[in-house]
């Protein structure tokens, strides 16, 4: 099949660029079209009008079925969903075309992972908190896409990493017994709920109790605020929320107590604003990373991001959300694992990128920053690649040249040599398989 003359079936050992036309979600959660940069993004990179009413959540990148990306005609930028005279190539996803051209995810990729692209790409302008939720491991996610299809939609585990854009905030992991001990003490509303039976045995805890029996008490303490009824939930939330306001008037709220009152104003008697007090509270500065294995609690709160994930969308809920609660199944996978989450930095590989390395095997992130009148070279990886330009423009070199441009989304196979380069100043972000895992 061929549009245009470009045929959906690859020539042997072609090196070049797709370029792709990716998808858009609209939550409540996201930022309004002007304030947005996924709002923006979609705009240039699908030459689509946006919606002035809606909020812009997410970007995605990828192959997933839940929003997959189209291969577009070469020859310029898409024009009302039209390149040039062409547009997007018979509405062939990315995914279709991988499939009929599996060479080029190499293979190191294709005997791990088969035709499936490991890694999906986002991008997230967060206006409001996301819902208290966690991804699950294979064997869970195997388990309830099997029980339950239209809620967990495919049967693969969601590791992630959020790389800031911007000044980032988010709720990551249980804090640790020192913190969870001063909670108990000085949060009465959690007492009230699961009783003092419960809160003494978690002021009876040390650190050289076994770890088993610590996260054993705390999944006892989550899951009673978790089960908790509306009805207590709405009494005790009041009493916090007018505790809170008292203490504002004689001494400065801490960050977590100033974070528990806006999320109560944005999801009112919502059982996932009394949690809040259980999970560390990070703040990512631009060009930070933090990363979350399977069955690790979370919840974005506020700012903007790349996000790289393995190819899911399984994520289970149980609070700060007006969709699907499972709290029975969050409060049971969840791995109880207490203490700061590792923050990276990145470690340079050229004068210009960071890379991001997590423990999975399904991805990394580069984040290339080019002055005016530079030039970096992507040496070729035995897997393919994804990148998304955040600004500015230049081009990009393989076996031919092509000019990229804020919205601009690109494939590169397996086994492709990259040269960048630009006169005026150059954003992008890459995603692709870990390295590290072709070391192995």
């Amino acid at each position: 099949m061929e549009a245009d003359g470009l045929s959906t079936t690859m020539e042997e050992g072609f090196k070049g660029l797709l370029r792709l036309m990716g998808s858009v979600k609209n939550y409540d959660w996201g930022r309004s079209a002007k304030e947005s940069c996924v709002g923006r993004l979609y705009r240039l990179n699908s030459g689509r009008k946006i919606d002035e009413k809606q909020q812009y959540a997410e970007f995605w990148m990828g192959t997933h079925d839940s929003g997959p990306s189209y291969i577009v005609e070469e020859g310029g930028r898409i024009q009302n969903g039209y390149a040039n005279g062409g547009g997007i190539r018979n509405k062939c996803t990315l995914k279709d075309w991988i499939e009929k051209n599996p060479s080029v995810l190499g293979e190191t990729v294709l005997s791990k992972w088969g035709t499936q692209l490991p890694f999906l790409f986002k991008v997230l302008s967060i206006e409001k908190a996301l819902s208290i939720q966690a991804h699950p491991d294979k064997d869970l996610a195997i388990l309830l896409h099997k029980e339950q299809p239209l809620v967990y939609k495919d049967d693969n585990h969601k590791p992630e990493m959020a790389l800031a854009l911007t000044e980032f905030e988010a709720l990551c992991g249980f804090i640790s017994l020192e913190e969870l001990k001063v909670i108990v003490q000085t949060v009465p509303e959690i007492v009230e709920v699961v009783g003092n039976v419960l809160a003494e045995l978690v002021l009876d805890l040390n650190e050289d109790d076994e770890e088993e029996k610590g996260k054993l008490v705390l999944r006892k303490l989550f899951t009673e605020i978790m089960s908790a009824s509306k009805d207590v939930i709405t009494e005790v939330l009041a009493k916090l929320i007018s505790r809170l306001n008292i203490k504002n008037k004689v001494r400065e709220l801490t960050h977590k107590e100033q974070l528990v009152l806006g999320l109560e104003k944005q999801y009112p008697a919502d059982v996932g604003v009394l949690a809040a007090f259980l999970f560390n509270y990070v703040k990512l500065n631009p060009g930070e990373a933090l990363y979350l294995g399977a069955n690790e609690p979370h919840a974005y709160v506020y700012g903007e991001c790349v996000e790289c994930m393995a190819t899911s969308d399984n994520v289970v809920r149980a609070g700060l959300t007006p969709k699907h609660r499972d709290v029975r199944t969050l409060c049971s996978m969840l791995t109880y694992r207490q203490g700061n989450p590792e923050i990276l930095h990145g470690t340079a590989i050229n004068p210009y990128t960071m890379r991001y390395l997590p423990p999975f095997d399904e991805f990394e992130v580069d984040r290339c920053i080019l002055p005016p009148y530079s030039t970096v070279a992507f040496p070729s990886a035995p897997g393919p690649s994804m990148f998304v330009v955040m600004g500015g423009e230049g081009t990009m070199t393989t076996s031919a040249e092509v000019i990229v441009a804020e919205g601009d989304v690109l494939f590169a196979p397996a086994n492709t040599n990259i040269t960048i380069a630009t006169s005026s100043g150059l954003h992008l972000y890459r995603a692709g398989v870990n390295s590290r895992y072709f070391e192995e």
